[in-house]
């Protein structure tokens, strides 16, 4: 009886560790395999590895109510998908890890970790998956709170450079005060100010050691910015200073080279402004952006030979509107905020970009003649992007395509180079109980020879229409049907797409899709392709699984404004997520 009963005792407290062990204890999965396979459009597959897979294991466990550490493996073999960087090569391996200790005063974590100061044009450290992108902080960060209206992060360490780190060292900190708080505002209103200083300190050899100019291997960024809400009514305006740095050339394909003759400084301005009630809502935004591409590795600011972004210090997503449909993503605006040359037989100058995004959300009252029993949504908004207005000079004399004594003055405020515009009206109609639809209507102007830095003069406008309904049978059972067409003047003539999806259950869906270009291009003949998809999905609880077979139209892949160019390929994708 006596042994009978010790031993139920200790199988209770087995019980109850596991039981706590598992309660501090969250992970996730991840997992995104292709095979690539020959296609007679596009030829065979030319790389060796026709099989690929990127998988990512992350498990966070809490200590205590104080402590908490984390690690995150990741796999990729044979290979890292198509596109994605080869800095990731590792069949398995620890890709971050960190050790938290958090209060209500202190919070302190060693190893790695993301941060954000303002809007990230001075400093964010991120990951986005799809996009192949994980700009992780290996080092210390510490957030003090001295009050409940005052909060200080401090940091420094090396990003994440596929399983190692960057050469250049990344310091920073940042102060936010909440003024609302601190001088008694009323409940109703915020201000808040935010301080920041980041610095990237990377040793530099010099190509021509007889060059007496000095080149900073430490480059300063400081910013200040404000924040202020009253009632139904928002804005937020930051301004960023960066230090003189030195300046990219990208005359010749694959190689990097710098001007060691001049260094420029960088700056950017961002202003937003908005209103929202009840069925109504605006908001706008302004962004300059002068020379503030912004790399812990200057070798990495080439865009050619670093297509994801790998080592950004700082976040700069185009600032337009971010679509769902197919054919409107084929013309789309990445952000121009570098300084650098491109020439090969004409001379391409980039300093930076200007623009304004507007966006008006309206809701039509049910009952009304146009908003019918359910109400109607309305959406409409609208960018201008410009590249700067800069004059650019030589002292010697010398052809400034060619030259490293190339400087530049540009004005502040200009719109006169355009590379960017669209107007997008999107309408949300529910019938009734059981059918919905979405109209969208985009009118665009593309600068293809500046922002694919192709020197032929050519531009592109396109409209692009779409019309996508859903019907609900009932029990979760659903079909969604999805009509697209983009006309365009001379570069890829005119496309149609659509899309049927039916879900036979809330789990498990099937969906067809295809984008077919049937006019052949001006340009480009032979384009007449149908990119067609067939795939499906299961979900169960937080396990979502799909797979999916076709093709790929080679361009741009975005997700948030920021963009990587993918190449066209045809094969067999499966993903997998789970949590637990």
């Amino acid at each position: 009886m006596l042994t009978c009963f010790v031993f139920a005792q200790e199988e209770t407290k087995e019980t109850s560790i596991f039981k706590h062990f598992k309660n501090n204890l969250s992970a996730s999965y991840e997992s995104n395999t292709q095979w690539y396979l020959n296609d007679s459009k596009f030829g065979d597959f030319e790389e060796e590895e026709h099989l690929r897979s990127t998988n990512f294991l992350r498990l966070d466990y809490s200590i205590s109510n104080q402590f908490s550490a984390g690690i995150q493996l990741e796999s990729y073999a044979p290979e890292n998908l198509l596109n994605n960087s080869k800095l990731y090569d590792k069949d398995l391996g620890v890709a971050t890890y960190y050790l938290r200790y958090a209060t209500k005063k202190l919070d302190i974590t060693l190893g790695y970790f993301y941060e954000q100061f303002g809007s990230g044009l001075i400093l964010r450290a991120w990951e986005d998956r799809a996009l192949g992108v994980n700009t992780a902080i290996r080092g210390a960060r510490l957030i003090y709170y001295p009050s409940n209206s005052i909060k200080i992060t401090t940091l420094y360490g090396k990003q994440r450079k596929g399983f190692e780190v960057s050469d250049g060292d990344i310091f920073g900190v940042d102060a936010e005060i909440d003024l609302s708080k601190t001088l008694g505002i009323l409940s109703s209103n915020s201000l808040v100010l935010g301080l920041s200083y980041v610095g990237k300190n990377e040793s530099y050899t010099k190509a021509d050691e007889t060059n007496t100019t000095d080149i900073p291997e430490l480059v300063n960024a400081v910013s200040a910015r404000l924040d202020y809400t009253h009632q139904n009514f928002y804005t937020n305006i930051e301004y960023i200073q960066k230090s003189q740095d030195l300046r990219l050339n990208n005359i010749i394909p694959n190689v990097v080279t710098f001007s060691e003759n001049e260094t420029f400084k960088g700056s950017a301005i961002s202003w937003t402004a908005g209103y929202s009630q009840k069925g109504f809502g605006v908001s706008y935004n302004f962004r300059r952006l002068e020379n503030m591409r912004w790399f812990s590795e200057r070798a990495q600011s080439n865009a050619n030979n670093n297509p994801t972004n790998q080592l950004s210090v700082n976040y700069l997503p185009a600032l337009s509107k971010q679509h769902d449909y197919t054919l409107a993503n084929i013309y789309l605006y990445q952000s121009q905020p570098g300084l650098f040359i491109e020439s090969y037989e004409t001379p391409l100058i980039k300093a930076g970009e200007i623009g304004q995004f507007i966006d008006v959300f309206y809701n039509i009252k049910k009952g009304s003649f146009l908003g019918g029993k359910y109400g109607t949504k309305i959406n409409l908004n609208m960018s201008y992007w410009a590249s700067l207005a800069s004059d650019f000079s030589d002292p010697t004399g010398i052809p400034y395509f060619v030259s490293d004594n190339l400087t530049y003055e540009t004005e502040f405020i200009n719109f006169k180079n355009k590379l960017y515009t669209d107007l997008n009206l999107e309408v949300r109609k529910k019938w009734s109980k059981r059918l919905k639809s979405i109209f969208t209507f985009i009118n665009l102007y593309y600068n293809k020879s500046i922002l694919e830095s192709k020197i032929d003069n050519n531009s592109v406008r396109a409209w692009i229409g779409v019309a996508d309904g859903t019907y609900k049978f009932g029990k979760g059972k659903s079909l969604r049907l999805e009509l697209q067409h983009l006309s365009t003047n001379d570069d890829a003539r005119n496309w149609m797409g659509g899309t049927v999806e039916y879900f036979f259950n809330s789990k498990f869906g099937l969906y067809v899709n295809d984008s077919y270009n049937y006019e052949d291009s001006k340009i480009d003949q032979d384009t007449k392709i149908h990119f067609f998809n067939i795939g499906g999905s299961y979900t169960k609880g937080a396990s979502r699984f799909s797979i999916n077979y076709g093709r790929q139209r080679g361009g741009l892949l975005c997700v948030g404004g920021i963009c990587r160019p993918v190449s066209q390929n045809t094969g067999v994708t499966i993903n997998f997520t789970t949590a637990f």
